[in-house]
């Protein structure tokens, strides 16, 4: 064999030896993968949103520790809902995307119609033991408000914040004010000894409250849309979907509000700091989180205490009050509907609501929440969440309608008209803001 063919071979073997080496690393890198992932796949793995407030987060955080520690074979990520504009946006981007988290604790009802209608929601009454489970949880006709147009659930109830009345007992003693105002004509008795002059320089120094008078859509839902909710015993704006708020509650909510402005009880100033904590305002419209609020930021001798929203003078029952709800849903994309589930029930357990209370002071939505003995030190600590707990039941939320914030801006719009300069009377601005409710949503359903 000459040298050249020699060296000739040689190459050949070294290449074929090299080739074979090269096929054999791939075969194993193969391999592992393949068993890696068998390994992967033998454990399922959720995405889980939470709200992105800090409080929330630690909750969602320690709630997700505490599974992963007692589960093998379900193991959950969270996550904070990505930082937009709106959560709700954010959501809605996802579903068209189809990039969805499995489960999210942060769904506003009033977006539920556009969640639903865009495919992105798992039916959760699918579930054999949904009914039975969630009917355990939540009062039967709080449960109906969470029903959609086409009989099913598609959210849990979680979390309310009942909106209430915050006020400063030292002003009301220093007033005269010796009552709880229940209604309209109480609320401004009061008001009317509380909005004072102190120290004689012709200027308002103390007032009864004050709420943001700019006509911005959100800002109804602690004014208008509140009292309405109360003055109305508990109605929405809509009935299936049937605008219905053109109504004599509503006309009473207008003209209570219009007498208010016209009397100054409520301050229309823009306050530097916490007009509430430094006593320029007797009462504020808040929910459960004002109360950590005021706790941690409240100067000494400073007392405070907690009554339902006013209704009208000739109102009879339960005080009902706009609950503030976020709850919890499924979506489309999961892989593993079943494990998702299994997840969201571990959300809505007692000993889960009891750190949704002590992380958050935000009320779960549960029958036996101020009954429960697992309850009892919680509420002994904070005995002014009491108050929020037992308001719970007689709460709602909003209609899960599609063009609900362009009805809200024309109710604020005609809200500012009538009460903040009484321009309009309260029957006709109501009458104007149902109509226009109307045309929106023609408009948008002839699109």
């Amino acid at each position: 064999m000459n040298i050249k063919n020699h060296k000739r071979n040689l190459r050949k073997i070294h290449i074929s030896v090299i080739g074979l080496f090269c096929l054999l690393c791939v075969f194993q890198l193969c391999e592992k993968k393949q068993n890696g992932g068998q390994q992967k796949d033998s454990k399922i793995h959720i995405t889980y949103w939470c709200a992105s407030n800090q409080d929330e987060i630690d909750l969602a955080q320690y709630l997700v520790d505490q599974w992963n520690a007692a589960n093998d074979s379900i193991k959950v990520k969270m996550q904070p809902i990505p930082a937009s504009q709106s959560s709700e946006e954010v959501l809605l981007a996802a579903i068209a995307a189809g990039t969805t988290p499995d489960i999210c604790s942060n769904m506003w009802p009033g977006a539920m119609d556009d969640f639903i209608a865009s495919g992105g929601l798992v039916r959760l009454d699918q579930f054999p033991d949904f009914v039975d489970c969630i009917s355990e949880r939540v009062p039967a006709d709080l449960l109906k408000t969470f029903l959609a147009p086409d009989g099913h659930f598609y959210q849990i109830p979680w979390k309310t914040n009942p909106i209430m009345i915050v006020y400063n007992k030292n002003i009301f003693r220093d007033a005269g004010v010796d009552f709880i105002p229940r209604t309209y004509s109480e609320y401004i008795k009061a008001g009317r000894k509380i909005t004072r002059d102190l120290d004689g320089d012709g200027n308002l120094d103390v007032w009864l409250s004050h709420r943001d008078t700019k006509p911005i859509w959100w800002q109804r839902f602690f004014d208008y849309y509140t009292f309405y909710i109360a003055a109305s015993g508990g109605q929405t704006l809509f009935e299936g979907s049937e605008i219905i708020f053109n109504n004599e509650a509503s006309v009473k909510v207008f003209d209570f509000f219009r007498q208010i402005y016209k009397e100054g009880l409520f301050a229309k100033t823009t306050f530097i700091g916490d007009a509430f904590i430094l006593g320029k305002l007797a009462t504020q419209i808040a929910g459960p989180w004002h109360v950590s609020h005021v706790e941690k930021f409240r100067p000494p001798g400073f007392e405070y205490g907690i009554f339902p929203v006013p209704v009208p003078d000739d109102y009879e029952g339960p005080v009902y009050t706009f609950g503030d709800f976020k709850n919890i849903s499924i979506f489309g994309t999961t892989k593993h509907p079943e494990a998702t589930y299994a997840f969201a029930k571990y959300l809505v357990t007692a000993e889960a609501d009891l750190k949704l209370l002590e992380f958050t002071l935000q009320i779960p939505i549960r029958k036996d929440l101020t009954e429960n003995p697992l309850f009892e030190d919680f509420f002994e600590e904070n005995p002014n969440l009491v108050y929020f707990a037992e308001q719970a039941p007689y709460t709602r939320g909003m209609d899960g309608v599609s063009d609900l914030k362009e009805i809200f801006d024309a109710i604020s719009q005609e809200y500012e008209a009538c009460a903040i300069f009484n321009r309009r009377d309260p029957a006709q601005a109501v009458e104007n803001a149902a109509r226009r409710a109307k045309v929106i949503m023609e408009w948008n359903r002839s699109r």
